[in-house]
C-alpha cells in the first residue's frame, strides 16, 4: 500500500511524504505506483526547479518526502495543494492501494 502524508504546518502546506507500493500489479506494469509516483516528482520538480523553492528531498525506493523551507511556504501553497487534491483522487479511485492523510509537524 502506498500512504502519502501531506504535511501541514501553522495553517500552511509544507511538503510531502510519500512511500510503499500500491501492490496493483507486478512492477512495471503497476499503473497506481506510476500515477502516483509520475505525481509527487513533477511537485517536487515544480517547488524546486520552477518556483524556484528550496526544499530539502529524501529519496529511496518506494519514498521520496520533501519538506519545503520556511522562507518559500507561501510560494509554494498552490503546487501542494494541487499534488493534495490529485492524490486525493488518485485514494478515491484506488482506495485498497492508497492511503492519505493530512499531518500536522
Amino acid at each position: 500500500m502506498i500512504c502519502a502524508k501531506v504535511l501541514k504546518r501553522n495553517g500552511n502546506l509544507c511538503g510531502f511524504d510519500v512511500q510503499g507500493h500500491s501492490g496493483s500489479a507486478v512492477s512495471g506494469q503497476d499503473i497506481v505506483c506510476a500515477a502516483v509516483s509520475s505525481a509527487v516528482y513533477m511537485a517536487a520538480n515544480t517547488l524546486t526547479e520552477v518556483s524556484g523553492c528550496k526544499a530539502e528531498i529524501h529519496e529511496a525506493d518506494g519514498l521520496l518526502t520533501c519538506t519545503v523551507c520556511e522562507a518559500d511556504i507561501q510560494k509554494a501553497q498552490e503546487v501542494l495543494k494541487g499534488l493534495h487534491i490529485h492524490l486525493q483522487g488518485l485514494s478515491a479511485q484506488y482506495p485498497t492501494f492508497i492511503t492519505i492523510q493530512l499531518t500536522e509537524v
